[in-house]
């Protein structure tokens, strides 16, 4: 498991309307799936297959109704589950993982609208992409996407008239709306940590960060299926100039997100999961390709399906030792829990009371790992939008290991700590190649201005 995993997984544990970084869905799914198989990894990422599943078949039908007579669903549905972003990430549950699903969902009920005529539609589209806000807040680029194609589309504009595109708005803000509520009574700070980044300015880097970007894509879509989702979304564009509905619906869902994380990448890096609001509707693009370009998406899933392969086997087994550079698998996923057991005897050793530890994924993920009956800390600002206990009674004069990445190039803060000896540093490895370096130190804990809370453990 990875330490955005485990830092949702202490979501779940403390259900909230919202969070600083994203809204409240991740927790909700996972609190569904680890009261029904445990709070083990399966039921942490146990609705994540499924999301997959109906994903997949909600793709299908969506294709299929944008693009008749092409089967461009099946197509779709294939490239999508070809990319490492689906393929991998359905088995991981991060905020994308109900965001791609609710994304999709609100695709497919458009593309309901379109081929049936009828306004009903409109309340499910509403409905889903609700959801998709309570998901991740890019689901707001539905929003001018949507109106785009029906500005757009001469046949879509009568809807501007009727009232059922509006009931679908006011549904869809009504189901967002206890996120508003709690950013509201917390000054608007997740917003303002979201919308913070749109203040970052280096021009200077921007070859950099659209370099990133493009790369990252390659990367996650796997590379030729980057190039014919790439060949699609173009080939949306141009069959949108004529006008049609289905295309130009594919169209919009593309390059209106698109456009906005260029504008972000002239400034500061977009982080490569962001864009995956772009597959679903590049994917059926990429299905509705013709000639030799249709002739690359069997070799383009193909290879997309055998890179899966690879960085399963890699990700499970490491059978070829890999720099960090080299293996993503290995940044996110290596040596965790030997660093723990290394932890639990520096702790045993030292006679600590506490493992405190000053970075929320890494406190929450040792939170998972260390045996049972070890207390764990999470100190970080962040931790007091949290209903979780208090710490300040547990470390009162009792000694424990401070854990802190060697990233960071500063020192504890002596105001923290009654004490802080410095220990001998750990390092985070798989397979002799080292991920990361921590330090350590011995600290006598006391009353402090730093939020310091103790995070929930496993049960059973």
């Amino acid at each position: 498991m990875a330490p955005d995993e485990a830092y949702y997984w202490v979501w779940s544990h403390t259900l909230a309307p919202g969070y600083l970084d994203h809204p409240p869905m991740v927790a909700l799914w996972i609190r569904a799936g680890t009261a029904i198989a445990g709070d083990g990894n399966l039921g942490v990422r146990m609705l994540g297959p499924f999301a997959a599943a109906l994903g997949s078949v909600l793709l299908v039908r969506a294709g299929d109704d944008l693009l008749p007579g092409r089967h461009a669903g099946l197509w779709a549905a294939g490239l999508m589950n070809a990319t490492l972003l689906f393929a991998v990430g359905a088995t991981t549950m991060t905020p994308d993982t109900p965001l791609l699903l609710f994304w999709t969902m609100t695709l497919w009920a458009l593309a309901r609208l379109q081929a049936t005529g009828r306004g009903a539609w409109w309340l499910v589209a509403g409905a889903a992409a609700g959801l998709a806000l309570d998901s991740k807040y890019t689901a707001v680029l539905l929003a001018p996407s949507i109106l785009l194609w029906l500005l757009l589309v001469p046949q879509m504009r009568p809807w501007l008239w009727r009232w059922q595109p509006y009931v679908a708005a006011v549904l869809a803000i009504a189901l967002f709306s206890p996120v508003l509520w709690w950013n509201a009574e917390h000054g608007w700070i997740s917003f303002a940590k979201q919308g913070g980044r749109a203040d970052d300015w280096h021009p200077a880097r921007a070859l950099q960060f659209i370099g990133e970007l493009i790369g990252g894509q390659v990367g996650l879509a796997t590379p030729l299926v980057a190039v014919v989702c790439g060949a699609g979304m173009v080939l949306a564009l141009r069959q949108a100039w004529r006008g049609t509905a289905g295309w130009t619906l594919l169209a919009c869902l593309t390059s209106v997100p698109s456009l906005v994380f260029l504008q972000h990448a002239l400034g500061d890096r977009v982080q490569a999961n962001w864009p995956a609001i772009l597959y679903p509707a590049a994917a059926i693009a990429a299905a509705g390709l013709a000639g030799r370009w249709r002739r690359l998406l069997v070799p383009a899933m193909a290879l997309g399906f055998g890179l899966t392969a690879i960085v399963w086997v890699q990700a499970i087994a490491a059978p070829i030792a890999l720099p960090m550079m080299m293996d993503p698998t290995l940044l996110r996923l290596g040596g965790w829990q030997s660093l723990a057991d290394s932890i639990d005897e520096v702790g045993l050793a030292q006679g600590a009371r506490f493992i405190a530890v000053d970075n929320y994924g890494i406190a929450a993920l040792l939170a998972r790992l260390l045996p049972k009956g070890r207390v764990v800390l999470g100190i970080d600002p962040r931790w007091a939008l949290f209903s979780l206990p208090d710490a300040d009674p547990v470390i009162d004069g009792r000694p424990g290991i401070l854990i802190r990445s060697a990233r960071r190039d500063d020192h504890p803060d002596p105001a923290d700590w009654s004490e802080i000896t410095p220990l001998a540093p750990l390092t985070r490895a798989r397979g002799g190649m080292t991920a990361e370096q921590f330090r350590l130190y011995r600290v006598i804990g006391r009353p402090g201005p730093a939020t310091v809370v103790i995070l929930p453990r496993p049960e059973g």
